[in-house]
């Protein structure tokens, strides 16, 4: 999977920007602090490629319980603040998460 998320990456317009969403609009102390570490900043564009792209594979049901758990997260990552350490692990369980998610999509070869 991550080569499948690295060329989705590439090919993303979020790989050009930075963060998932617009630096210049960041107020909040979690989205500053992506802003501001790099190491941040490309797990948030790891996560919401994975995001996006799982969501597309899921039905209407099953796609309005990927976007609840984001929402979840999100709610949950705020609470990090600007705690670079916290963010990190937010970061990494939600990462984990999202590539178990794909693991046990059943695929076709």
């Amino acid at each position: 999977m991550k080569r499948l998320i690295l060329t989705l990456a590439l090919l993303s317009p979020l790989a050009a920007g930075a963060a998932s969403f617009d630096c210049q609009k960041a107020k909040a102390a979690d989205e500053k602090a992506i802003c501001a570490h790099l190491s941040l900043n490309d797990k948030d564009v790891e996560m919401s490629t994975k995001y996006q792209f799982l969501k597309g594979l899921f039905a209407m049901g099953g796609r309005g319980a990927i976007q609840d758990a984001q929402q979840s997260w999100l709610k949950k990552r705020r609470q990090c603040g600007g705690d670079v350490t916290c963010l990190t692990k937010a970061y990494d369980r939600r990462l984990q998460q999202l590539d178990a998610m794909y693991d046990n999509i059943n695929k076709p070869i």
